[in-house]
């Protein structure tokens, strides 16, 4: 009797002690499973509750790791495309509106170069009086010499400095058919020794060739020869009667006047012979690798 009433009232207890233990065993599996599929179960529970698609749960990855829509890169490759085209044919319509100009690179060393020069003229000139008026050893004709020397050394350097830069061409631009009688011609600037701009128009550039000169590259030609109307018809049809006289090129000063022209004289079969009359530039100094 006493061991049966253990066994009935001993039951209940370890009924309890087993649903705690496999309650408890039960909790700490939640805790395992469920902290390491938190993420993945939201999403899948999202998907599935409202109907998302797989790309909008794809949006939780960082936005590094994303990779943009196809179109994007069809869109922009098109407009880059599309610009790259369209550039050169924009640059081409301006090149095509305006006439190509030329600005010589070396203007300011010319420009400060003649400056010097005239200014170390002008010192010794100023300077040379005080040679015979300072007290000195020096005999009359000591000092004379010196001064000679000083004047003439100064004076020989301004001429060759005038001489070299004359012909440099500062300014440079193309004289269109449209605006020089159907040829095709060149107008260029030029500065003196006292810095004045000179503009000479060349209204047939044919009339410009290679030239010898030192500190020059072009020169207006002294004699011409077109070839025959069967080789060549436009060139040909340049050419003038014989005994006919054609201004080739003018140059202007800074008030716009004429002041020299270069005029051909037409012969038999196309021949000319060309001669200046005034002061026109006939040699011309200009970077050919920048036209």
């Amino acid at each position: 009797m006493y061991t049966s009433t253990m066994r009935v009232t001993a039951s209940p207890a370890l009924t309890t002690s087993t649903l705690r233990q496999s309650l408890c065993r039960r909790a700490s599996l939640r805790k395992l499973v469920f902290s390491t599929a938190v993420a993945p179960s939201r999403q899948f529970c999202g998907w599935m509750r409202h109907g998302w698609s797989r790309h909008q749960v794809l949006t939780t990855e960082p936005a590094c790791l994303r990779t943009p829509p196809l179109y994007r890169y069809i869109s922009q490759s098109s407009r880059a495309h599309q610009s790259a085209a369209s550039q050169p044919a924009s640059t081409d319509a301006q090149q095509d509106n305006k006439p190509v100009s030329y600005h010589g690179p070396l203007t300011q060393t010319f420009r400060r170069l003649k400056i010097f020069s005239l200014a170390s003229l002008g010192l010794t000139f100023t300077m040379a009086p005080f040679i015979f008026i300072v007290e000195s050893a020096l005999p009359m004709s000591a000092r004379i010499f010196l001064a000679c020397t000083a004047i003439s050394t100064s004076s020989i350097s301004t001429a060759l400095v005038s001489w070299c830069g004359a012909p440099y061409v500062v300014d440079l631009r193309r004289l269109t058919p449209a605006e020089n009688g159907g040829i095709e011609g060149i107008e260029m600037t030029t500065l003196t020794l006292t810095l004045k701009r000179l503009t000479t128009r060349v209204y047939d550039s044919d009339f410009l060739v290679a030239t010898s000169r030192p500190f020059a590259k072009w020169e207006l030609a002294q004699e011409i020869q077109l070839p025959p109307p069967s080789e060549a018809t436009v060139m040909a049809a340049k050419g003038g009667e014989p005994g006919e006289e054609e201004t080739v090129a003018e140059t202007l000063d800074e008030k716009g006047e004429i002041i020299g022209r270069w005029i051909v004289r037409w012969g038999e079969g196309g021949a000319g012979t060309c001669q200046a009359t005034g002061k026109v530039l006939r040699y011309f100094n200009v970077h050919e690798e920048l036209l």
